[in-house]
């Protein structure tokens, strides 16, 4: 069986809510329910998930509380140190390794320095390839590579990875509109 790997970005995803979204720090509320990401990994492509989550540990310490639930919720956590964006660094070095190993890929980021790496994971056709964003917040630079065979899914409203409705303006499928929400 294959392996649906699961590589998250979390300085992305957490400033992309905070800064675009909510206008400040989330509250613990208002944060991704990470289990839940792996949960919607393994049956979007009924597979078995491996979890990857990068963490910046440059100033020599690590949130030991948030390492621990990743670790409790089935996450490996990459804690790394060192020069530039250590995180961005590390997670193209993981999806170039990953170019050359079987196994699907779902990247959680709206960053578009991961396009070249992700661009050469989807040249192997029996791959799937996936992004787990706000895909308003999407850089182009991925966004384009849907035409591809990039699939997207959108970690609110796809992935249900949040307790509460976020304050997004976004464009809403009709079928996904629900007037209550603006009541």
């Amino acid at each position: 069986m294959t392996t649906t790997y699961v590589l998250v970005d979390g300085e992305n995803i957490d400033a992309t809510l905070g800064s675009s979204i909510l206008n400040g720090r989330p509250t613990p509320e208002q944060r991704p329910r990470w289990e839940r990401v792996l949960d919607f990994a393994e049956r979007v492509w009924d597979q078995d998930t491996k979890g990857l989550f990068f963490l910046n540990a440059t100033s020599g310490t690590m949130p030991m509380a948030f390492v621990q639930a990743l670790l409790a919720i089935g996450f490996q956590p990459i804690p790394l140190s060192g020069e530039g964006k250590v995180v961005d660094i590390g997670i193209k070095r993981t999806l170039a390794a990953l170019a050359d190993r079987d196994g699907d890929v779902l990247l959680a980021s709206h960053d578009g320095d991961f396009a070249p790496e992700m661009e050469t994971l989807l040249e192997d056709e029996d791959r799937r390839v996936g992004l787990l964003a706000f895909r308003e917040f999407t850089s182009s630079q991925l966004s384009h590579l849907v035409e591809d065979g990039l699939e997207t899914f959108d970690l609110e409203s796809d992935v249900k990875a949040f307790n509460v409705t976020l304050p997004r303006l976004r464009i809403i499928p009709l079928d996904e509109f629900d007037p209550l929400r603006f009541l």
